[in-house]
């Protein structure tokens, strides 16, 4: 090449290409630095948000669970210590062993205690999907949910409202006395004035702990009313 035609082709250069930028160049770092400040989307956690908000039909019902029998109350820590640890909690509520509070005689005294309503089953708050369903079912003890074909069926609401409030029942109603005795049962009195006289159980009172006994005193019969401690089952 010609020195010339050298000096025509510097001429036709784009001297804009050879501009200093007027900004400081701290500014243009800052710049530059925007690029790394949001990462792209992690395509796991993205698909992982959407099948949240797919699976959660925010549809929460109370169902029914079968367990092993005298281990209700375990089999409920179990469970609420592994929704704890899932990462699912908000798709469960209360879980609940059905029980109601009632007074038993021991010896002569009056015992508070709660008794099992439907032994062998507890009561779960609860929405179902495959993740809920899974974590429910490998739990030890867990039998299967009530319902058909093994589709987990919801409690009606007239069920969960009546056990609720068995559960829930305050101090203030005085709870049902568990006796072993019926009326027309004959008994025999082991203590106080009519001890070893035997008679027939005529009627029972669960609030205040009372049996009113038909005995025969001087060839009459006579209801006599008895705390239930004071009586036993005569043995044919």
């Amino acid at each position: 090449m010609s020195e010339t035609e050298l000096k025509t082709d510097e001429s036709n250069l784009d001297e804009s290409q050879y501009e200093m930028s007027s900004e400081p160049a701290e500014k243009i770092w800052e710049d530059d630095d925007d690029d790394f400040d949001t990462p792209p989307p992690n395509p796991k956690e993205k698909a992982f948000a959407d099948e949240k908000k797919e699976r959660a039909s925010g549809k929460m019902d109370w169902y029914i669970l079968k367990v092993q029998v005298n281990r209700e109350d375990t089999i409920k820590q179990d469970l609420e210590r592994r929704i704890a640890v899932s990462g699912l909690q908000e798709y469960f509520g209360e879980i609940l062993v059905p029980s109601e509070k009632i007074t038993e005689i021991r010896g002569d005294k009056k015992k508070i205690v709660k008794r099992k309503l439907y032994p062998g089953y507890i009561m779960i708050f609860m929405e179902v999907f495959d993740d809920t369903w899974f974590l429910v079912r490998e739990t030890a003890g867990v039998g299967d949910f009530t319902g058909a074909q093994g589709k987990p069926t919801p409690m009606l609401s007239h069920e969960v409202e009546r056990i609720l409030k068995l559960a829930k029942e305050g101090p203030e109603k005085a709870p049902e006395l568990k006796v072993g005795y019926q009326a027309g049962q004959e008994v025999k009195v082991k203590d106080g004035p009519f001890e070893t006289l035997e008679g027939v159980v005529d009627n029972i009172d669960y609030v205040n702990g009372r049996v009113t006994v038909i005995i025969s005193i001087f060839g009459r019969s006579t209801p006599v009313e008895l705390e239930y401690w004071q009586i036993e089952s005569v043995s044919k």
